[in-house]
Formats: C-alpha cells, sequence, structure tokens
C-alpha cells in the first residue's frame, strides 16, 4: 500500500521550503550567477570602467602556465587531504567501537578539532611546526630533519596537509563511527563463529557495508580541500613560499583582493566550480558502481 502525506492546505508545503529555498538563491546561487556575469567583463581596479570582453577572461586562465601548475597542486592537495583524512577517521572510529569504559570520553575527544575554526587550526600546526619555537619542529632538528615551511615548498605543502586533514579527521569520524553502529551484530558473530578474525571482518563484512558512507566522505572531503581549505592556507603559508601552497582557491582570492584582476578572478571561479561538479560526477559515475548499499 502506497503512503503518501498529504496537506491540508496546498500553500503549506510551499511555505516550509521557502526559507531553504531562500537562502540557496540569496547565498548560491546569486553569488553564482554575479561570478559567472564578472567573468565575461574586464573592468579596472576602480570599477570605473567595464567592459564586455566575453570569453577572453577565460582564455586568458586557461592560457597562463601558472594557472595549469595551480590547477595540478590542487589536485595532488586535494588528494592527499582526502586520503590523510579519511584513513585515520576510520582507524579511530574501529578503536572507539571497541572501547567499553569512558567510551563518551573518547568519542568526545575526537571530535573536538571539528569546533575549531580553520584559521586557528593553521595556527595550531603553524606553532608546533615553527622552525624557531615549535616543539615537533624542534624534535625533528634533533634527529637531523632541517625542516622549515617557510623557505621550504615541500614543507610548507606538507604541513597544510597534515593540518587540513587533522580539521577534517573528526567529521569523516562522526559518519564512520555511525556506520559502524549500524552494522548488524548478527553478521559479525556468524562470521567470528566460523573462524574469522579480525582483519577478515573487516575486509569481507566491515568496509564493504561501510561503501555507501566511505564514498558519501570522499566526495565531501574532495569538495572541503577544494574549498574549505582556504582559512588554513592563508593562516599557515599564505600561499608561499614562491606560490608553492597556492591552490585554486587561494589563487581567485588572491587574483581579485590582491591583484585586483577582477575579470580574471571571477573567470577561475566559475572554473573551479565547474571542476568540482566534474570530479562529483566522475565519482558519482565510476566510484560509486563499488558501493554497496
Amino acid at each position: 500500500m502506497d503512503r503518501r502525506v498529504i496537506f491540508p492546505n496546498k500553500l503549506l508545503p510551499y511555505l516550509l521550503v521557502a526559507p531553504q529555498l531562500a537562502v540557496t538563491l540569496i547565498f548560491f546561487f546569486w553569488p553564482a550567477g554575479q561570478a559567472v556575469h564578472m567573468s565575461l567583463l574586464s573592468q579596472d581596479a576602480f570599477g570605473q570602467s567595464v567592459t564586455f570582453v566575453g570569453l577572453d577572461n577565460f582564455k586568458e586562465v586557461l592560457s597562463d602556465p601558472d594557472y595549469i601548475k595551480t590547477l595540478w597542486r590542487t589536485l595532488i592537495f586535494s588528494g592527499a587531504v582526502a586520503v590523510c583524512a579519511l584513513a585515520p577517521a576510520l582507524l579511530f572510529a574501529v578503536m572507539a567501537e571497541r572501547v567499553v569504559r569512558g567510551a563518551t570520553f573518547y568519542r568526545t575527544v575526537l571530535v573536538l578539532p571539528y569546533a575549531i575554526a580553520p584559521a586557528i587550526a593553521g595556527v595550531l600546526w603553524l606553532f608546533m611546526f615553527s622552525p624557531s619555537i615549535g616543539i615537533l619542529a624542534y624534535g625533528l632538528k634533533k634527529l637531523g630533519v632541517d625542516w622549515n615551511p617557510r623557505l621550504d615548498g615541500g614543507d610548507a605543502m606538507l604541513l597544510v596537509i597534515m593540518a587540513a586533514a587533522w580539521k577534517q579527521i573528526s567529521y569523516n569520524f562522526l559518519f564512520f563511527l555511525a556506520g559502524l553502529q549500524s552494522i548488524p551484530k548478527a553478521l559479525l558473530e556468524a562470521a567470528s563463529i566460523d573462524g574469522a578474525g579480525e582483519w577478515h571482518k573487516f575486509r569481507t563484512i566491515v568496509f564493504p557495508l561501510l561503501s555507501p558512507t566511505t564514498f558519501f566522505l570522499l566526495v565531501v572531503n574532495i569538495v572541503y580541500a577544494f574549498f574549505d581549505t582556504f582559512g588554513i592556507i592563508d593562516a599557515v603559508t599564505s600561499g608561499g613560499p614562491a606560490k608553492a601552497t597556492e591552490v585554486l582557491v587561494y589563487k581567485v582570492y588572491y587574483d581579485g583582493v590582491h591583484a585586483l584582476n577582477l575579470g580574471s578572478s571571477s573567470a577561475q571561479s566559475v572554473i573551479l566550480m565547474a571542476i568540482v561538479i566534474l570530479l562529483t560526477a566522475i565519482q558519482f559515475k565510476y566510484v560509486e558502481r563499488k558501493v554497496h548499499y
């Protein structure tokens, strides 16, 4: 029997969704439309002269070798952040699920980093790895590692990857823990009776049943790495040294706010949005095939 919710007042459903639609239109579609409009224009730094240039801004951006380098750097950065945020979160969720005493305390501690603002998280990692006062940088120096994210581009990129991944681990942990708790215990008990070890149960039962959660988090983490890591990069390296940590979202900001090239910055934001949509579509088309619902 097909059960459907029927509202006696035909206007009520529209009133219920109106606030969310208003928020979406004002804060998502309207800025996106403005970015598309500005990407077709060329204007001076003071906005006194505005000229319609069509797709010239896009041609200029896509023919710029520095932008292509930034694109590849962003892809590597986002992939590294997603992997470094998903793997520890899954491990912590599996370990926390087994804790009997003090489970609430451990779970609360693991969730706390998610409440920290990205810029604050970046500053915390910057202090720990600062060549002059950082305790972890001091330990690396004792081990013979010359660590200096202010001068070395590789060290700077590694630092922002660790800071961005650490910030996202708590979010992933919550979803993995919820997914683990939804797995029927009877399946695991039956596997134990058949003589399956812990690793075999995880590989053949737990992880396949977590595939919907893992796929969802993969999409979310890729989007997070493309957009929400701006605060960390700005606070830790400001895109340096020598643009070694300048990703697409930071280049959009720098070209628009500092270089005052609004047309190019708007074109870059449109391209960035298209790239994220394309990557998400690819994940749904190919990665979702391995998901077991």
